[in-house]
């Protein structure tokens, strides 16, 4: 139960029912196998039921369900081939943001993304998903190699947001995105962005200017999390979902901002109930979207890129 969030717990008793039938010795395998098959058809239904009408708040909650696939599940399940890159050549390598050569169906490209971790241990080193400056510098580098060697760049953008830390301002946080958002704009090879759990603040964003983004129907993209906009605005965090549906930071209203190119649709129940199907959605969809945008010139794909960020906010 300790897996199942709170507006699942219909769907846990469902499941638990099932559990305890299929261990039953009352009734026959024939009876059982019946009840089984009506049990797993309520639960189809009850799943789509409640998943068809998320509000932002739960958004955020199956944006953050532990068993959500993270960067280095995708790439074990997507990559034919992953060669890690290290260090930002200035201070060390931030283990929040991971990025290296990769090739997916036989296509190569420099495939970069924030990894949360997932036992204690691994959230900690990782910092939570939480980058440092040098982790945006590792993917400046990242990208500029990209360009050098005519290679795409897939970024999968899962983070609450940038560190918040002394020693990272001491080290130029601020600057460092900027310096991304910047290289971003004018690489000359496809960018292609997947917003594939949070996307908090300059954190995401430093990762996520591209030429085509999607996002995955339960991720959320907003200015910052949650809590920081509570924090900010009624200056209390446990307004925090009523911050979410002030954002509006689900798949839907993004799409409707024209802040995102497409929405990748989830298996029944969200990433978390069946990381194959969704690292295989993804994959359709990057390999898709690669193709496309690798038939423009790179002075089509600049004119793009401006025409796209200068339309943003546009009323």
């Amino acid at each position: 139960m300790e897996d199942y969030l709170e507006f699942e717990k219909s769907i846990a008793a469902l499941e638990k029912k099932i559990i305890d039938l299929e261990s039953s010795e009352k009734f026959s395998e024939d009876k059982i196998s019946s009840e089984v098959d009506k049990l797993n058809d309520s639960v189809v239904k009850l799943t789509k039921k409640i998943y068809s009408n998320l509000s932002p708040w739960q958004c955020v909650q199956v944006a953050r369900h532990p068993l959500r696939p993270h960067f280095l599940d995708y790439v074990e399940k997507i990559c034919d081939d992953f060669d890690e890159l290290h260090g930002d050549r200035h201070f060390g390598d931030d283990r929040a943001l991971l990025g290296g050569v990769a090739s997916i169906d036989g296509i190569n490209c420099v495939l970069i993304g924030h990894e949360k971790g997932r036992t204690t241990e691994e959230k900690i080193y990782h910092n939570f998903g939480m980058s440092q400056p040098e982790g945006y510098r590792k993917a400046g580098r990242l990208m500029k190699l990209a360009e050098k060697f005519n290679l795409p760049i897939v970024s999968l953008v899962d983070t609450p947001g940038a560190y918040p830390g002394i020693d990272s301002e001491e080290r130029g946080q601020s600057e460092a995105i900027a310096r991304n958002l910047s290289l971003m704009s004018s690489l000359e090879v496809p960018i292609l962005v997947n917003i594939v759990g949070e996307g908090g603040s300059g954190g995401a964003l430093a990762i996520a200017v591209g030429d085509h983004i999607s996002m995955m129907e339960f991720a959320t993209y907003s200015v910052a999390s949650p809590e920081a906009c509570a924090s900010i605005v009624w200056r209390d965090s446990s307004k925090a979902e009523l911050a979410a549906e002030a954002m509006q930071l689900n798949s839907n209203n993004i799409l409707k901002l024209k802040l995102i190119d497409e929405v990748l649709e989830e298996p029944l129940g969200g990433a978390h109930r069946s990381p194959d199907q969704a690292a295989l959605i993804l994959k359709r969809s990057i390999l898709k979207n690669l193709d496309k945008l690798q038939s423009y010139s790179s002075d089509d794909l600049l004119e793009r890129r401006y025409k796209r960020l200068s339309g943003f906010g546009a009323i």
